[in-house]
């Protein structure tokens, strides 16, 4: 025989078989996808804005590049030379805009995309500039920008310029993962005349220490224009213990030519946002939730006719809460998004009858929505797929996918499956649970298998493509995932998500152990190799089914979770939380149940399991205390456990090489407790 015929035939017969397995989906290849966001249309309505970005491992950063996607060619232009150079692009009245940094100053610019031509309007301090938006019709610039309100140490007491010491005498003397200082974020308008901002801008919020949008996470998506006239903003002006105890915003409008400020919404009690005008009819709507103190009350839309000064509510009979909206071009009709049944999809609402109907559906979630040319514009992601930008068709629901930053890249690997499952709750309530099983699934082999707790409380466990908690990760590493939308998650109707407040350690938990005991019924979980992971509330559930599983569990994680509700009523910083949730202070006696009885510190007598505790050192939502007391615990009984400690992260863990060491310490500690 021909040796040389022979190894030829061989390797044709072999290469297909190497080439054709797909590789392990790993956290570095996680890490390696690019996401996309934006998603912003053009005025003209031809393009759209979108951003690709990716991180660099061994620079510790990330990085990306702007796009233009153009709807008439269906074609891709990164945006390259000068105009490249610009950051926070945006569009303006007649092309792009954005801000330069260079020598301590923050330059606000504008170009153009045909013949890129940088014109400076405004530059300011970089410490001091923070955003901007221009009006529809650039006779304005509005800015945000930090400003100083209140006396340092430094200026009390100038004797002792070494001291380094904090005074407070108020309460938010921390949020999130900051220090109150001196400063406070406050909106300045600036007329603009050939294309230069008169330097001398009027601060709309005056000679006062409120912030001008409502920190930590909302910015000038919450501003609007109305007819170059009026400035629409949204804000809690509140400080102190006012601040930390309510979540009552009001939308307030600051009349350009009279200089004067109104309060539109005082009648309004809970959160109002999200103010969108709608320049032909005259109609302003709005976000608004009906309770002072409760943070994940239902979203309704208001919308007021500017001329009657009629308010209407156009989703009250309508058992969703709304995360975000925008006009038609008529505007007879709004489109928003919400979730149900754990995803967020996209719906219409016709203004005058009330009646709404659902464009999309699918398990998949949409994260944003535009309008273009009487199509919308999403970014849509699964558990399986990160976001892409896709155009969806308003009448049909179907659903074109724009972008492709990421197939090719997973294309390599197997991927999980991912199934429903309704599970019968231990009060004959129906759940919905998403049940994440390996690539190359044998119903025959048994395989290790997780509980994930969801954190919030009330934040859905929809279709989402998490960087961290990433189901599609978890799967690629040969576990069943459980991941059930238990008792105080939205989509399922308003009752079953305010079900949770003041019974934390109740049906929620329960709802839990229904699941995983529902799930274990299957073959292919072995019941000697089940853990439960979660961050939050999740990391309470964490902590408190520790207590009471009962054998159930042979592995924990728990990250930034909620161990003693006492001290963390004493420390936590934004109180209308806790306020609702747990009915109040630990010292009232009508809230004891929610201290005594459904604190997991209470229940460490009964702990018996393995568990891995991870905290960040700036998370002041669950400050570090908490994780502290439960891993001291631990240790004190004897337990296996290990604490993860970063200090400089906070509530989330966002420096890429940290959430690298997360992902490689939370799969070893699997691979210890319950591969092994």
């Amino acid at each position: 025989m021909n040796l040389q015929k022979f190894t030829l035939g061989l390797l044709l017969l072999v290469t297909p078989f190497i080439y054709g397995q797909k590789q392990t989906f790993t956290p570095e290849k996680l890490w390696e996808l690019k996401r996309i966001s934006g998603g912003s249309v053009s005025p003209d309505n031809a393009n759209i804005l979108y951003r690709s970005s990716a991180y660099e491992m061994n620079n510790n950063s990330g990085n990306g590049d702007n796009y233009i996607y153009n709807l008439k060619k269906e074609t891709h232009e990164k945006i390259s030379g000068e105009n490249a150079k610009i950051q926070g692009l945006r569009w303006s009245n007649d092309g792009i805009a954005g801000m330069m940094t260079e020598d301590e100053q923050r330059k606000i610019v504008t170009s153009s995309l045909n013949k890129p031509e940088i014109k400076t309007v405004l530059t300011k301090p970089s410490n001091e500039l923070i955003d901007f938006i221009i009006s529809p019709e650039g006779k304005y610039l509005l800015t945000l920008e930090r400003v100083k309100t209140q006396k340092t140490t430094a200026d009390l007491y100038p004797e002792y310029p070494e001291a380094n010491v904090q005074i407070y005498d108020d309460l938010l003397y921390k949020h999130w993962d900051s220090w109150e200082d001196e400063f406070s974020d406050q909106l300045f308008l600036y007329s603009i005349e050939d294309g230069k901002a008169n330097p001398n801008g009027i601060n709309l919020l005056g000679d006062t220490p409120y912030e001008g949008v409502m920190k930590p996470f909302s910015g000038l998506e919450n501003v609007t224009f109305i007819n170059e006239k009026h400035v629409v903003y949204a804000s809690k002006k509140k400080v102190g213990k006012d601040y930390a105890t309510s979540t009552d915003s009001e939308l307030y409008v600051y009349d350009i030519l009279k200089k004067e400020t109104s309060n539109w919404t005082e009648a309004y009690n809970g959160y109002d946002a999200n103010p969108k005008i709608h320049e032909k009819t005259q109609k302003l709507a709005w976000l608004s939730m009906a309770n002072d103190g409760f943070e994940s009350d239902k979203n309704d839309i208001i919308v007021r006719d500017l001329k009657s000064q009629e308010d209407r509510n156009l989703t009250a009979s309508i058992d969703l809460t709304i995360s975000d909206f925008v006009w038609n071009e008529k505007g007879d009709k709004i489109y928003f998004l919400a979730v149900t049944e754990a995803t967020y999809q996209l719906f219409e609402l016709d203004v005058k009858t009330k009646k709404h109907r659902k464009i999309t559906s699918g398990d998949h979630n949409y994260g944003s929505l535009a309008l273009a040319n009487g199509k919308l514009i999403a970014m849509r992601q699964s558990m399986l797929h990160p976001n892409e930008m896709f155009e969806v068709d308003i009448k049909t629901g179907k659903a074109k996918q724009l972008t492709h930053a990421n197939d090719e890249a997973l294309e390599q690997f197997d991927a999980p499956t991912i199934e429903k499952r309704w599970v019968t709750t231990t009060d004959n309530q129906k759940m919905l649970t998403w049940v994440i099983l390996p690539p190359n699934f044998d119903e025959n082999k048994e395989y290790p298998t997780l509980l994930y707790c969801q954190g919030g409380p009330q934040s859905a466990v929809s279709q989402f493509f998490s960087f961290r908690w990433n189901f599609r990760l978890m799967a690629s590493q040969g576990y069943v995932v459980v991941a059930p939308n238990r008792r105080g998650l939205p989509g399922f109707g308003q009752k079953w998500n305010d079900a949770i407040s003041k019974d934390w350690g109740g049906q929620s938990i329960r709802d839990y152990l229904s699941a995983i005991d529902d799930v274990s019924k299957e073959k292919y979980v072995d019941k000697e190799r089940i853990g439960a992971v979660g961050a939050s509330y999740g990391g309470y559930s964490v902590y408190y089914l520790a207590g009471v599983h009962e054998g159930r569990f042979k592995s924990l994680i728990a990250h930034a979770g909620l161990f003693n509700m006492t001290s963390w009523y004493g420390t936590t910083e934004e109180l209308f939380f806790a306020n609702w949730d747990l009915g109040g202070p630990y010292w009232e006696e009508e809230n004891k149940k929610s201290y005594e009885e459904f604190s997991p510190h209470k229940l460490v007598n009964n702990w018996d399991t393995p568990i891995l505790i991870i905290q960040g050192g700036i998370d002041f939502r669950v400050p570090e205390g908490q994780s502290f007391e439960a891993f001291q615990a631990a240790q004190l009984k004897g337990i296996k456990s290990k604490m993860i400690y970063f200090p400089k992260e906070n509530h989330w863990i966002l420096a890429p090489q940290n959430a690298m060491i997360w992902q490689t310490e939370f799969y070893k500690w699997l691979d210890e407790t319950l591969k092994n």
